[in-house]
């Protein structure tokens, strides 16, 4: 199976193509940004997609990251891969942002819980932790980073995400041993392709991961930050 990723939860746009079995993706392109993802996300994915043989009828699944993250990202990601599922006749799964940040640490098999964490803002952080195995410890939550620490117990910690040094700085006035392994601004693409493939879309539905409800209610047809939806054309 071929499976399209898309990414733009979070303050990058990305999309990659990844078959089933194979180490690395046929295209990746990944533009870090804080805004503008609405525009910037179709010709992203046209570009990826022209560089894969057989084009987008040759995508058997299209995965998306569903957050947590920013509002408007996540509705602008879920709205392009929502069109191109629908026009390629495809599944569609979501994707943990925090599972896809935590996977390249959950394969090193190293000791230590792994946290990912990301900076949301007002001191505090979206966090998930996984045992080394990768099985779930703590799942998705908006908390303070005191509370975070509280939640993770006694460590040692492997931390990765936009959240990490805030994380660190509270665990190292607690004593607890701790490594930042990445403070990545977002999730390498092809782990979000990776769990995509895995995923089973009875189980990984693409429904947003807010963790917390917008501050502002705007218009119909726009979304916070003032950007519209993007429109997505049907690939040929």
């Amino acid at each position: 199976m071929r499976i399209l990723a898309i990414d733009t939860a979070l303050p990058a746009v990305s999309a990659c193509v990844l078959d089933e079995e194979a180490l690395q993706p046929i295209a990746l392109e990944t533009l870090p940004m804080a805004r503008g993802h609405a525009e910037a996300v179709i010709p992203l994915i046209q570009r990826v997609v022209a560089q894969a043989p057989g084009g987008f009828p040759s995508i058997g699944r299209v995965a998306v990251t569903v957050g947590p993250g920013s509002f408007t990202g996540i509705r602008i990601g879920l709205a392009a891969a929502q069109g191109v599922a629908l026009a390629c006749k495809c599944d569609l799964v979501g994707v943990s942002t925090l599972s896809a940040l935590a996977s390249p640490l959950i394969l090193e098999e190293s000791d230590g819980l792994i946290a990912a964490a990301i900076d949301a803002r007002h001191d505090h952080v979206f966090i998930a932790a996984f045992a080394p195995d990768g099985r779930p410890v703590l799942s998705p939550r908006r908390v303070g980073a005191h509370e975070a620490l509280r939640a993770l117990g006694s460590g040692p910690l492997r931390l990765v995400g936009s959240g990490a040094e805030a994380l660190a700085r509270e665990a190292r006035l607690r004593g607890i041993a701790v490594k930042i392994i990445d403070a990545a601004i977002a999730p390498n693409i092809i782990f979000v392709a990776r769990l995509g493939l895995v995923a089973n879309p009875m189980l990984a539905p693409a429904r947003p991961l807010y963790l917390k409800e917008p501050d502002v209610t705007l218009a119909r047809g726009t979304i916070m930050g003032g950007e519209k939806l993007p429109a997505v054309p049907l690939p040929g």
